[in-house]
């Protein structure tokens, strides 16, 4: 693993931040009814959306799984696994990330920070190519505003920023790391409402409307960083 001992880290979400979630998602629907019919595809999202409320995190491939009895005999299910893994990705990482990658190397450390299962979410990640975008930096856990002590120990650094579509995601982290850390606020993806952003217990430092107005910010946030040293 790369790490740092000082500077800057930039924490980096994925989904809606980096790569637009929400078009796969709608993708999704459209392939499950196709194969499954509307019954079908309203019986997964009822599956997914129980599985989240449990475990806090999205998971695709196991409501397939609890599927499985209603079509046993249907080839169309076993199609969705593949539809899911093998999904194009990188078709939908947003306009900009490419040159704001280059930009984060230049002024720091790029680690993707996500939240997800130990099998799909690493495999978005691998097949956008963000993986290799920020040279193997990636972290998956079930709840990244947790994990926070373990991502400082492996990336020590005098200042972090993290970028995410969740307001209450980054209120959590500003809570923990306090003036340590600037939040980014991407206003990308169904979490990206008002009435969010304005339940946030604290106010995201910066607002941004697309992850490609953030190259504006970095060059300015190192200039401030190496100002302050």
């Amino acid at each position: 693993m790369l790490t740092v001992s000082d500077g800057l880290v930039f924490l980096l979400d994925v989904d809606n931040t980096l790569l637009d979630n929400d078009r796969f998602s709608a993708d999704l629907d459209a392939r499950l009814t196709s194969a499954l019919g509307s019954e079908g595809r309203t019986r997964y999202r009822a599956l997914y959306d129980s599985l989240r409320r449990q475990r806090g995190y999205a998971d695709y491939l196991e409501p397939l799984q609890q599927l499985r009895p209603d079509f046993v005999a249907d080839p169309d299910l076993l199609q969705l696994s593949t539809f899911l893994l093998d999904y194009p990705f990188a078709d939908l990482v947003y306009p900009g990330v490419a040159p704001l990658m280059q930009a984060l190397h230049a002024a720091g450390t790029p680690v993707i920070l996500s939240d997800g299962d130990l099998v799909f979410q690493p495999r978005k990640i691998q097949r956008s190519g963000l993986w290799e975008a920020v040279q193997g930096r990636v972290h998956v856990y079930l709840h990244k505003e947790q994990m926070l002590p373990a991502i400082k120990q492996a990336y020590p650094a005098r200042h972090y920023v993290m970028v995410d579509d969740k307001p209450a995601l980054l209120a959590a982290i500003k809570q923990r790391l306090g003036d340590a850390v600037t939040t980014i606020f991407v206003r990308q993806g169904h979490y990206a409402t008002d009435e969010l952003l304005a339940a946030a217990p604290i106010a995201p430092d910066v607002c941004i409307g697309r992850i490609g107005e953030l190259v504006d910010h970095v060059g300015r946030m190192a200039n401030i960083f190496k100002e302050s040293r």
